[in-house]
């Protein structure tokens, strides 16, 4: 048997990076997803959120959506009971007002309306450079992804003046 001495400093050091290393794992998620449904219970596709160095990536496979634009947003609660209002309002953790065309704010859970053809299909990515996969989204009530019925005018506040809920999906880890 082969055996070998590793300097206390070396072996303090070791565990030193093993507790930083598992500290940081903890802190943050790299992968989330949302399976979307809509008021009827029935699936319109799926959201999987990924942590980049430049914020959360967010890949939407979407069907049987009306064709036009939409809405697309973090909601604050993990909740999606018809009609979604269940959700929450956006995601805000840092108290920003709504919208891109807002001086002062956009909510982290703003992102950009999504344009859906006529055959009800899309998919999309969008870089949401304000949203992180950590403990402010995965708090106890969770959060949501939703889908609204008309699009996001960008300025109103608190939500952007885009309609009903028509989908939503819990964000799980």
């Amino acid at each position: 048997m082969l055996s070998f001495h590793v300097p206390v400093k070396v072996q303090a050091l070791m565990t030193a990076a093993a507790l930083v290393a598992a500290s940081g794992a903890a802190s943050a998620t790299e992968q989330a997803s949302a399976a979307m449904m809509n008021a009827n219970g029935e699936s319109v596709g799926s959201v999987t959120l990924r942590a980049t160095p430049h914020g959360t990536l967010l890949h939407a496979k979407l069907e049987n959506l009306p064709a036009g634009a939409h809405a697309f947003h973090v909601h604050t609660v993990g909740v999606c009971e018809p009609p979604f209002t269940s959700s929450g309002g956006h995601f805000n953790p840092g108290g920003e007002k709504h919208g891109f065309d807002s001086a002062e704010g956009m909510h982290a859970g703003d992102m950009p309306n999504i344009h859906v053809p006529d055959s009800g299909v899309l998919e999309i990515e969008v870089l949401n450079a304000l949203l992180k996969l950590d403990a402010s989204l995965f708090d106890a009530d969770g959060a949501a992804i939703v889908i609204h019925d008309g699009p996001d005018d960008y300025v109103s506040d608190p939500a952007g003046a885009a309609g009903p809920r028509i989908a939503c999906g819990v964000i799980t880890q």
